[in-house]
Formats: structure tokens, C-alpha cells, sequence
């Protein structure tokens, strides 16, 4: 174990700085600053040694986090990335992005701080990439198999980089001009930059994955050619239909969705041009959706220049501690002052968006909210408490509804159910030889359980096509966290 008298010595967390907001806003840099050694090293000296560690289960990836937690406070950098590495394949993306229900469920999180997990986890892969510690592991043998994977979010990567460690010849597709998914076009830089994908790229392809960009399966090839090329196939392509909102007004110039206002900024980071760009510069920015999408729109419109930043959430404000309801080790529903909402901006809660208004050129110049009321255990705008908010941009950012199927419904006649792709419990779909992993089959979650997925659907297909597997299996599509 670490410290076997850490967590009674350091009871409180401690996490690497943020770069004043001031300076970080004149940048798309990451917020936070180089973690010190000593404090990672101190921090994860305070892993318990718990008996049954709950992070485990916490963590759809089973990380084997009291280990290298363990090895950090020792100084065994080498060995701390090699247990990292055994369950999680990009522990640089998760340490990220991940919003760590593996702390929620540390068992020191009972009646103290938890553990900073993602913290101790970020420390070591930058230290192993540093120290050129990731190195390819290729296939010691070819076994003449082919896998076509679709998408290259975390949990296509996750599958590609098994199957190939696996001796398969595997080509990873994508509709994009980059690979990486919403990794590359849906994150903004300043919660990851890109170069931790180029760095994880760089070990897949020396490890002989193929990369196919700016090919959209179903269109320049279609889904049942792809099905006979090659001898089997996952789909990987996320839950990218977003929910919309048909109120009044919608069909106004200014209101976008989410996605694709993110999307074209991450493209002029990466150095493109875009043709009237959707951006915030000297405009009132109204952001519809409270959670991680809405939070990301925040900090690109406060980089852009916004003239305000105004967040409408429809439900009640989330408690500040744990509730009642969701008792420990489950994931709570908390308050969550983000690096995006620390940078300005109002944040509205019990907001019902009732109508779009319009100027005389038909764009959007304002929204009317009114308070939300429970009846019925229905969510209503209450009457009498409408009024008007200044609005030039509207971005929606209400969560997705499943994944893009029509291309998978005609080319394959693959089922749907209630818009994710439908898969037994070994991951495929009606049709033989097709799988399904991550968000298009479970819809929208964490990147955690994407690359659960990923690492579970390539055991399936590995074991399809050798009748057996060595390849681990995290969780079963019909898996869930914990719950009451």
C-alpha cells in the first residue's frame, strides 16, 4: 500500500493550479499548471489501504488504482504506467476529461476528501511520454485477420489498439479530415490539447493500426461493401444526433447547436480557415444546458470575446454535498463550479426557454425564459414569470438522442432501440460479424465507459474471429454504474 498513515497526515486534496483567468483567456492552452512531483507523490500517499477499493468498481475500466497509486508515492514511475496501462488504454485522455467516478467511490471519500485520482493518473502518463516510457507493442504474430473499425473517438481507438496488439490487420475509419473523433473536433484545447493525441497516434500507428480519414462509411463506401471486405466490423460512431428544442423562434439565424460551434473552433486550432465562422466576438451568448457541452461552449465564447455569457438551466441548482438519494459509492449530481464558469458569466437554474425572438433582419436578438415549475412531475414554464434575456447567439446544448442510423438501417438493417444501435451480450448486431461499441450502442455516457466499450468489443470480435480470446472484457453492454 502507499502511506499506510498518508491519510491521516494529509487530509485535504491538492491539485496543480490554474493559470490565472486573466492570462488563460487570451490563449486556448490547458488551464491547469505542471503538477509538482512531491504533491502528486504526497496526495497519492493517501490511497488507503481500503480492503475492497471501491474505485475499481467505480471505474468501468476496473483501473487498479490503489497499485499505482501506491508505486507513485514509492517514486516507481515505470511500474506505476505499466499498471495504469493494463486497464486503461489513454490514461492522458481520462485523467482529463473523465469526471472521476472512481473518486466518488473511494472509500477515504466516506468522511474525507478523496483521493485525487485523476490528478495521480495524469502525473504518470506525462511522465512516462516524457521519459519516452510508451513504446509500440506489436504483434508478435499476424493471424491473416481483417477488422474494419468506424469512428475514432476513445472507444474505436480503444478496440483498434487491442485488435492489433491482437495480431488482426485493423483499419480504423473516419468521416473527418483528423482522426480522433469528438477527442479531436469536440473537446476545446484548453481542457486537452491535441498534441496527447498526436503522441498516442504516433505508438498506434508503429504498432501497425491504419488510419483512413475523411472516409464516411455509408457515403464514399457503404456499410454492407465495408461488411464484405473485410471479416468483421465495429461501429464506433458515437451519439451524435443532438436534442433539439421546437419552440417558437427556432428556425431564427443565430441558433445553433452546440457541437457545431465547438466544432469549428477546434478546426481553426488545428489551423484551418473557416467561411463565416460561428463566433461570439462582441456578441450576448446564451448557452441552453447545464452540463459538461454547455460548460465548454462558456469557455470558448469567453475566449472569443463575448460581450456576455449567459447559462439557462430548466432544472432546480444541484446541492453543494452528497444527497440523500445517492449515497455513497454512487456518482452524485453536485454543484460543480468548472474552469469554464470560474471565468465569468451568469448561471441561471429553474429557466424554461419559451420563445426565440427576432430583430427585423430575422436574427435571433433575444429568448424569453420563465421560471420552471414541477406539476405532475412535469417541468413547465411557470405563468406570469416570463422575460426577456439578450440573446445574438443561442447555442443548445441539451444532450444527444442517439447515433446517426439512417446509413445503418439501409445498408445493414440493423435494429435501434430508442436510437442506440442494438447488440446482444457479446457486442454484436444482427448481423453477423458487425459489433457495436461505445456511445452508439449505450448512447450518451462517459469517455470511461467509451473505452470500457472499446477494450469489451474487441475481446468479442477477437474471440468471433479466433473462437477464443486472451483480450480482457471489462463490462457487458447491459452494464451500468453504480446504482441504487
Amino acid at each position: 500500500m502507499a502511506d499506510p498513515k498518508g491519510f491521516l497526515k494529509t487530509r485535504e486534496r491538492e491539485l496543480p493550479a490554474r493559470r490565472p483567468v486573466a492570462l488563460r483567456l487570451m490563449d486556448w492552452k490547458e488551464v491547469y499548471e505542471q503538477g509538482d512531483a512531491a504533491t502528486v507523490r504526497t496526495q497519492a500517499g493517501r490511497c488507503m489501504d481500503c480492503g475492497i477499493p471501491f474505485c475499481h468498481h467505480g471505474c468501468p475500466l476496473g483501473n487498479l488504482i490503489p497499485e499505482w497509486n501506491d508505486l507513485t508515492w514509492r517514486g516507481e514511475g515505470r511500474q506505476a504506467i505499466e499498471r495504469l496501462h493494463a486497464t486503461n488504454n489513454f490514461p492522458e485522455f481520462t485523467g482529463r476529461l473523465c469526471p472521476a467516478p472512481c473518486e466518488s467511490s473511494c472509500v477515504l471519500a466516506i468522511n474525507q476528501p478523496a483521493v485525487t485520482i485523476k490528478n495521480v493518473e495524469v502525473a504518470i502518463i506525462d511522465q512516462a511520454f516524457a521519459n519516452d516510457w510508451v513504446e509500440p507493442h506489436p504483434p508478435e504474430r499476424l493471424t491473416g485477420k481483417t477488422v474494419a473499425v468506424v469512428g475514432s473517438g476513445p472507444a474505436g481507438l480503444a478496440a483498434a489498439q487491442q485488435l492489433t496488439r491482437a495480431g488482426h490487420t485493423v483499419a480504423v475509419f473516419e468521416r473527418d479530415d483528423r482522426i480522433g473523433g469528438l477527442l479531436r473536433y469536440g473537446i476545446p484545447d484548453f481542457k486537452m490539447e491535441k498534441r496527447h493525441i498526436e503522441l498516442r497516434l504516433k505508438q498506434m500507428q508503429a504498432e501497425g493500426t491504419r488510419f483512413r480519414a475523411g472516409v464516411e462509411i455509408g457515403v464514399d463506401i457503404a456499410w454492407d461493401e465495408l461488411r464484405a471486405r473485410y471479416d468483421a466490423v465495429i461501429v464506433a460512431t458515437g451519439a451524435l444526433q443532438p436534442r433539439d428544442l421546437p419552440i417558437p423562434g427556432r428556425d431564427l439565424s443565430g441558433i445553433h447547436f452546440a457541437m457545431d460551434y465547438l466544432v469549428q473552433q477546434n478546426r481553426v486550432g488545428a489551423g484551418d480557415t473557416i467561411v463565416d465562422q460561428l463566433t461570439a466576438d462582441g456578441k450576448h451568448v446564451v448557452v441552453l444546458g447545464g452540463g459538461d457541452t454547455g460548460a465548454d461552449c462558456i469557455g470558448t465564447a469567453h475566449r472569443q470575446s463575448a460581450l456576455s455569457v449567459t447559462n439557462l438551466a430548466i432544472g432546480l441548482q444541484p446541492p453543494h454535498e452528497r444527497p440523500d438519494h445517492q449515497p455513497w459509492p454512487m456518482a452524485p449530481t453536485l454543484f460543480e463550479v468548472t474552469t469554464a464558469h470560474e471565468e465569468g458569466g451568469e448561471r441561471v437554474y429553474l429557466a424554461s426557454t419559451v420563445e426565440f425572438l427576432a430583430n427585423e433582419a430575422g436574427e435571433v436578438r433575444a429568448i424569453r425564459v420563465a421560471e420552471t415549475e414541477y406539476l405532475d412531475g412535469r417541468r413547465v414554464p411557470k405563468a406570469g414569470t416570463e422575460r426577456e434575456i439578450p440573446a445574438d447567439l443561442v447555442l443548445l446544448a441539451l444532450g444527444f438522442t442517439g447515433t446517426e442510423s439512417e446509413a445503418l438501417e439501409s445498408q445493414l438493417q440493423l435494429h435501434l432501440d430508442r436510437g442506440n444501435v442494438e447488440r446482444d451480450a457479446d457486442y454484436q448486431t444482427s448481423e453477423s460479424g458487425v459489433f457495436v461499441a461505445g456511445d452508439a450502442g449505450r448512447g450518451q455516457s462517459l469517455i470511461v465507459w467509451a473505452i470500457a466499450e472499446g477494450r469489451a468489443a474487441a475481446a468479442a470480435v477477437d474471440r468471433f474471429l479466433e473462437g477464443d480470446t486472451a483480450l480482457p472484457s471489462p463490462v457487458t453492454p447491459t452494464d451500468r454504474a453504480v446504482a441504487l
